[in-house]
Order: structure tokens, then sequence, then C-alpha cells
């Protein structure tokens, strides 16, 4: 596979991964009692985007790693081109 393959699936994986990984944990500033003025209630408290984007980058390194590793097995290759 060539380099900007491997950056087009990596950045594919890496918005999935982090669109999955935004709603885990979130509590709205409704739920912490807590409203700032001139927002919506259902807004997040407490984002944590950098602590969010480093669980994805982990998340799409995996999937990525284990993608190439299934593109390149000769078994699995053997197997997909009956």
């Amino acid at each position: 596979m060539q380099v900007g393959s491997i950056i087009a699936v990596f950045f594919v994986m890496w918005w999935l991964s982090f669109v999955a990984v935004l709603p885990i944990g979130n509590r709205s500033q409704a739920e912490m009692g807590h409203v700032v003025a001139g927002t919506d209630p259902g807004a997040p408290a407490a984002p944590r985007l950098l602590r969010r984007a480093l669980i994805a980058t982990a998340i799409a390194l995996v999937m990525t790693a284990l993608l190439l590793c299934g593109l390149s097995n000769e078994t699995l290759h053997h197997y997909w081109n009956r």
C-alpha cells in the first residue's frame, strides 16, 4: 500500500473513532446544575477534547495497523481470492 493511501485510511479511521468517542462519558451543563448564560443546557460541561483526540488517535492507529496486517497476510490473501 502506498504512503498516501495509508494516510487516507488513517484519517478516515481517526474521524470515525473520534465521532464514536465524543459522546462517551459526557455530562451536560443541565446535569451538572451549572448552565452558563447564552449556551445550550445540553452542551457538555467539560468536553476534554484533547483527551478524546488522543484516545481517537490510539484507536485509529490500532485499527489502521490491523487493516494493514490483514491486507499483507498471505493466508488471508489466499482465502479472499478463492
